[in-house]
């Protein structure tokens, strides 16, 4: 079983498109691809039912679609037949974990992808960064307590590019006890779309993968699409990047509830 969970329903040319014919073509580009299902989550700040929750500008400027019409898209979709999943992207606010719930839980989703892109207004990927402000190794040490905090906080079903904090380069040897003890069975994503960052590596670090791998921990696949062509993409190096950790199944979500299928 090969799955990619995280995918933004978009156009060709990048723009929002929650159509079920903008599914089909997210499914066309797996199944020439050897894809066996696809999940589509989009950043939950795009949605005007979280504007309440929204401070840095980034976010409020695309806090402006339906959550509602996103999700009959990928409903739809399924109801047709096509191998798809309904996801969303949930974007971290530290302290407001029960209000994220409250206003997710209404929604059937297949799972939830947890990240964290800013902290106290700071970006992990772009400028002003959270690197810039408190240096790097202050930097990770901030990312991955809020990481351990997503993770323990039942909000979500998988941590999605887990060491995104590495996206200017900066690599230490790091201890990875506290962040698998937190994840419980909260997945971690294997995602290739690192290797189109300045750093040109997967998510996760060999290290965190054969820590997680060691406890236990479940994957996921994911190349983080933004237009059709870019699903799958590199998944050699992603199963070759999991197999070495020790892995042969992937974690497979259904209306939030997983299980094990051995990877294809």
């Amino acid at each position: 079983m090969i799955v990619d969970y995280h995918m933004h329903l978009r156009a060709p040319d990048e723009s929002i498109d929650f159509s079920v014919a903008a599914v089909e073509r997210f499914v066309e580009v797996a199944r020439e691809r050897g894809v066996d299902e696809i999940g589509f989550s989009e950043h939950v700040y795009y949605f005007r039912q979280t504007r309440e929750l929204w401070t840095v500008r980034y976010q409020v400027e695309r806090c402006c679609y339906d959550l509602d019409r996103y999700c009959d898209t990928v409903v739809e979709a399924k109801r047709l037949g096509l191998p798809v999943k309904l996801g969303v992207e949930v974007d971290w606010v530290p302290g407001r974990a029960d209000r994220l719930a409250e206003i997710l839980g209404v929604y059937p989703w297949d799972y939830l992808n947890g990240s964290i892109h800013f902290l106290n207004g700071f970006a992990l990927d772009s400028e002003p960064s959270l690197i810039g402000e408190l240096g790097a190794r202050g930097a990770w040490e901030r990312y991955f307590n809020e990481l351990a905090e997503l993770a323990r906080s039942g909000l979500v079903d998988v941590l999605a590019h887990p060491d995104l904090v590495k996206f200017f380069g900066d690599r230490f040897e790091w201890d990875w006890t506290e962040l698998v003890g937190a994840l419980g069975n909260v997945s971690l994503e294997v995602s290739t779309a690192g290797r189109h960052k300045p750093h040109g590596r997967l998510y996760p670090e060999p290290e965190l993968l054969a820590a997680a791998s060691a406890a236990g921990v479940g994957i996921t696949l994911a190349s983080d699409a933004h237009v059709p062509g870019n699903v799958g993409r590199d998944f050699d190096l992603a199963l070759e990047h999991v197999r070495s950790a020790g892995y042969e199944t992937v974690t497979v979500y259904d209306q939030r509830r997983r299980r094990q299928e051995p990877l294809g």
